[in-house]
């Protein structure tokens, strides 16, 4: 038999006792499990395993995921993985940035500058819970910062911390020859040196407007948003002449959920509820580069 889904598990714990209630969840679905490996470091522990699933279609594999998912097995999260994205010669992963690629959100750091960093801290909690529009609330959180010096733009960059794992990530991707993009509904300003120094292959996010050395308290242009982020991550797929199913996708608010439902695997990365609760998979730890063992990179 040949191994047609692979089931990734990743975590702080993966241990002996939950190793056994996952195979009996995969065995009770019908799966049989003809190859196992183990690896990770002092971080977090990996084990993949090579499964054959008599249903791989795309409503099926979503069958076998709810019923891993209500196991609720703790210590670790399981992603369960199409064959033939993690053998595929070129892939792309596409990444949200603000609490993704970087821990940070860039308009709550902007919006201290202006004294409103917690009054715009809530606007985006309740915008990545999917509560509010989000082209509205950023144009509503950008509007604070009228008037900022568009120095504060600089000092923000230097405040700005990559999440743990995710230069790894991306240079083990681009090692292996596949294509590294990110969309942003945060701030080009702010991104332009991030996707330099990371060496990205594409990049999109807002504009900033500045005048006469200050920001305006608008963005140029259409807002990158929920439908934009799939747009990018459809169109650049295409320009690489790369399948969708061979593309992963990595996010943790609402307006990621499209871009994270059209990719072949959609990773929800520390993310929200109502995220996690759709994701084809979830990361639950601060280690962005476990996504590789997901993709099999």
């Amino acid at each position: 038999m040949t191994s047609n889904v692979t089931a990734v598990s990743y975590g702080l714990n993966v241990t002996p006792t939950g190793l056994e209630q996952l195979r009996s969840v995969l065995t009770l679905q019908g799966a049989a499990v003809l190859s196992e490996d183990t690896g990770g470091d002092g971080r977090y522990q990996v084990h993949v395993a090579g499964l054959q699933l008599p249903d791989a279609t795309a409503a099926g594999l979503a069958g076998l995921r709810h019923a891993v998912a209500e196991a609720a097995i703790e210590g670790f999260d399981t992603a369960l993985v199409p064959a033939g994205l993690r053998s595929a010669g070129r892939k792309l992963l596409i990444m949200d940035v603000d609490s993704t690629l970087i821990q940070q959100e860039v308009i709550e750091l902007l919006a201290a500058y202006a004294g409103k960093r917690e009054e715009v801290a809530a606007v985006t909690e309740a915008a990545m819970r999917g509560e509010l529009d989000f082209t509205q609330s950023l144009h509503a959180r950008v509007a604070v910062l009228a008037g900022l010096p568009a120095d504060v733009v600089h000092s923000v960059r230097n405040e700005v911390k990559l999440s743990e794992g995710a230069a790894e990530l991306v240079a083990a991707f681009k090692a292996a020859g596949h294509v590294v993009a990110v969309v942003s509904g945060g701030f080009n300003q702010i991104l332009e040196p991030i996707a330099a120094e990371l060496g990205l292959d594409y990049w999109q996010a807002n504009e900033l407007e500045i005048v006469d050395g200050a920001l305006t308290g608008r963005v140029l242009g259409a807002v990158v948003d929920r439908a934009a982020k799939e747009k990018y991550l459809r169109e650049w797929a295409a320009a690489e002449g790369i399948a969708l199913e061979h593309t992963v996708a990595v996010g943790d608010g609402a307006n990621d959920l499209d871009m994270l439902g059209a990719a072949g695997i959609g990773v929800a990365f520390n993310a929200k509820p109502a995220v996690r609760a759709v994701a084809d998979a979830a990361v639950n730890m601060p280690f962005l580069d476990a996504v590789r063992h997901v993709a099999g990179v």
